[in-house]
């Protein structure tokens, strides 16, 4: 087994927003791991996401339009965000902490919100119904460790513009991914990963504490369509580096 790699996934297993806050001071971090990735699972990857999220966010792909990226890290991703939103002529507003932003270069069409969203109320009471697209990628894995997954949602739709998209992009499905690991595509991925012959140990009847899955999934659909919301289940873009772990949520909201 690749020990290299095995290690790095260890140590970004669970990671809350004061880990983040540290992590982004570690200069022996690369700016992937700092935001709790491997290398190898964003290196290369970041003009794929930008097109798989202009896909998936309709303001996002045309002009002049108020974008919000919630968690927005400090890697080669929210770099090309940055650089796509200023092609496109956006407004765009940033969410982390001081420290991953302060990694971030300023410019005049970009606003920096150094806060744990959703506390802060004075940015919620500002931006309410004045977004037209939000971005929250791989973020929902870390704050259910913390927070009520429900509440973040409720108070990012809060912010959209009626006919508004809000993209819970990213999400580890735990569910998703024992089906993957059990099928003989999922069982070569992995054996090429450890490098031997072993089969996963998949267990499907086990409580999976701090985890994503489909009853988590579902109930996102189904909470806020029965609110008025337009909801959607997406797959990635099979370019992308974890496409058969993970997958996509939209949520619109009505004009």
């Amino acid at each position: 087994m690749n020990t290299n790699k095995t290690d790095i996934f260890q140590r970004l297993k669970r990671v809350t927003f004061e880990d983040f806050k540290q992590m982004a001071l570690d200069n022996t971090l690369s700016t992937h791991e700092k935001i709790g990735f491997p290398d190898s699972y964003r290196q290369d990857y970041t003009k794929a996401i930008v097109e798989d999220i202009s896909r998936k966010i309709p303001a996002f792909a045309e002009r002049q339009k108020t974008i919000l990226d919630i968690g927005c890290g400090c890697d080669e991703l929210a770099i090309n965000i940055i650089k796509y939103c200023e092609k496109q002529q956006h407004r765009l507003i940033l969410i982390d902490s001081n420290e991953m932003l302060s990694l971030l270069p300023n410019y005049e069409f970009v606003e920096k919100y150094p806060c744990k969203f959703p506390e802060n109320d004075t940015f919620i009471s500002r931006y309410r119904d004045s977004v037209n697209g939000i971005l929250v990628y791989s973020v929902l894995q870390h704050i259910i460790l913390e927070a009520n997954l429900f509440s973040f949602i409720d108070k990012a739709l809060e912010l959209l513009k009626a006919g508004g998209t809000l993209l819970l992009g990213d999400i580890p499905n735990i569910s998703k991914r024992k089906r993957f690991f059990s099928s003989p595509s999922g069982i070569k991925t992995h054996q090429n990963f450890t490098g031997t012959d072993e089969i996963p140990q998949i267990k499907f009847l086990n409580i999976e504490h701090e985890k994503i899955d489909d009853a988590i999934v579902f109930a996102i659909l189904q909470r806020y369509r029965s609110f008025g919301f337009e909801t959607y289940l997406v797959p990635q873009h099979t370019t992308l580096p974890m496409a058969t772990r993970r997958e996509d949520i939209v949520i619109v909201k009505p004009q």
